[in-house]
């Protein structure tokens, strides 16, 4: 389900890092290597990236696959940033809610991004979604599991969380309410990326000595300095650190 990548760095073309690549995100999109639930991605994604001394980032998505999407291109051509976060779906439920439901969702500083899929959605989730302000529950971008997965991280966040502690509860819980969920979340504000790794691949790639640090469901290339992140954990990191953090369910 999905295949998502998030950016701290020197400047660059988003091209650079979403196309360019032999196993880029584009090509991710319709051949995955690592991906283990489906195993295509065409139903909507989204690009989002910071401009400079603006910490509100911008987003560029849409319903449909990556690959036909003529201005895609160009944008990710001529589009350069130091912080990124983009993403190609696979729904849970095909045609919902189109490009609302594509990630990047965005509040604020914000840009967050969900691999995997709530088991026995919406069901499952209830108890969880009766707990955040009403609204909250107004405001849900979709009608999708990872809409509301977004709402309880971006709760957290409002509440004032560091980003790694606003993605850490909200699997706990939703691990505890819907077991055999997979929630791999991808969250940056621009200057630190929050990611878990629960039910599906997780790999990074950080240069200390040029301050580049990239988070992705698989190795883009075959760099041999990618790291798999274990199941069942935080990962936060900066341009130049990296820590990972066991993540343990909740006791019943």
């Amino acid at each position: 389900m999905c295949r998502h990548l998030a950016y701290l760095g020197p400047e660059i073309p988003l091209a650079r890092l979403l196309s360019e690549p032999e196993h880029s995100l584009v090509r991710q999109s319709w051949q995955p290597r690592r991906q283990r639930f489906g195993t295509v991605n065409a139903d909507g994604f989204g690009v989002g990236w910071y401009a400079e001394a603006d910490p509100v980032p911008a987003r560029y998505r849409r319903p449909g696959p990556i690959w036909g999407d003529p201005g895609f291109a160009d944008l990710a051509r001529v589009v350069r940033s130091t912080a990124a976060l983009a993403a190609v779906r696979d729904a849970t439920t095909a045609g919902a809610d189109g490009e609302a439901a594509a990630a990047p969702f965005a509040d604020g500083p914000w840009l967050f991004s969900h691999n995997g899929a709530v088991r026995n959605w919406p069901e499952s989730a209830a108890p969880l979604a009766a707990g955040l302000p009403p609204e909250a529950l107004l405001q849900l971008a979709a009608r999708t599991d990872s809409a509301l997965v977004w709402a309880l991280v971006l709760h957290r966040l409002r509440a004032g969380d560091e980003l790694g502690a606003a993605l850490a509860e909200p699997v706990r819980e939703l691990a505890s309410a819907a077991p055999g969920s997979r929630l791999n979340l991808l969250l940056t504000d621009g200057v630190t990326i929050a990611a878990t790794a629960w039910g599906d691949s997780l790999w990074y790639l950080a240069d200390a000595r040029t301050g580049r640090t990239v988070v992705a469901s698989e190795p883009y290339d075959d760099d041999t300095r990618w790291c798999e992140v274990p199941d069942r954990t935080l990962l936060t990191a900066t341009r130049t650190r990296v820590e990972l953090t066991p993540l343990k369910e909740n006791s019943p």
